[in-house]
């Protein structure tokens, strides 16, 4: 059984997909034993040349492919947590990146002490690649070494492409709530006995994903995330919280980057 497995999401993603495969072609060289990684690609039924660029790299990256029309990008991770046969699961999206060539190496390194989930700051890159800044910088949101669910109720605290938690924690995904994913890492969390703060950077995370393309459902979708956790009035209350901490950090930043 692997130790790590890799899920990529993809749909007419021929855009920014090579830099994603680039990224971890360059990660596994460093690693002893490229047993450990296994990498699926969960794709769409792309029309464009996505697939093409994803069989170029199939031989040097051991890549799994399943490509077939889906119900929308939860859905097509929830193919994607079927597929995983690894002890931990890492989603990296077309267009994101390993940090860098040592980041592999270091996180299963990492992975021996055998917590229940891992996690990191992420960096964020434009779409030039060019860098915006860590995500605990240049958002609201600052990063905890001492990570709870609780920790979720101003929103989520760790992006989801710096947050690896083992596959037998992992719940399948709510396809109908654009903001699953902070469901998801809460249900994890809540799941957990041990959570492992890693400082390194584990991703270069693209700006301008699913949730910015669709704010403000987006928005309502976390209220309804938070409210079934945290209950309503708190989740009332925090939301005036929220608001008010990000025009504070928006008066102080001039720039508020939120994924």
């Amino acid at each position: 059984m692997p130790l790590l497995t890799i899920i990529t999401i993809t749909y007419n993603a021929e855009r920014y997909l090579e830099r994603t495969l680039r990224s971890v072609q360059k990660a596994l060289v460093r690693i002893n034993d490229p047993g450990l990684v296994e990498y699926w690609i969960i794709d769409g039924a792309s029309k464009d040349n996505t697939l093409a660029l994803a069989h170029k790299y199939r031989e040097v990256l051991s890549l799994r492919i399943q490509s077939e029309p889906d119900r929308g990008l939860y859905d097509a991770m929830n193919k994607g947590l079927e597929a995983a046969t690894g002890k931990y699961l890492w989603f990296l999206n077309a267009g994101d990146e390993v940090h860098d060539e040592e980041v592999l190496q270091k996180l299963l390194a990492a992975l021996e002490s055998k917590a229940d989930v891992y996690y990191s700051d992420a960096l964020f890159v434009r779409d030039d690649g060019s860098p915006v800044g860590l995500r605990s910088q240049v958002t609201p949101h600052t990063l905890p070494t001492r990570l709870s669910w609780r920790d979720m109720a101003l929103g989520m605290k760790v992006s989801h492409q710096a947050f690896i938690p083992k596959r037998e924690l992992a719940p399948r995904y709510d396809i109908t709530n654009l903001s699953a994913d902070i469901e998801w890492e809460i249900m994890c969390l809540k799941k957990a006995r041990t959570i492992q703060y890693l400082e390194l950077v584990l991703c270069r995370y693209l700006t301008g994903g699913l949730s910015v393309q669709r704010h403000r459902r987006s928005l309502l979708d976390r209220f309804t995330v938070l409210r079934r956790h945290f209950g309503l009035l708190p989740t009332l209350w925090n939301h005036v919280r929220i608001s008010w901490r990000g025009m504070l950090f928006a008066r102080k930043r001039s720039r508020y980057w939120s994924p």
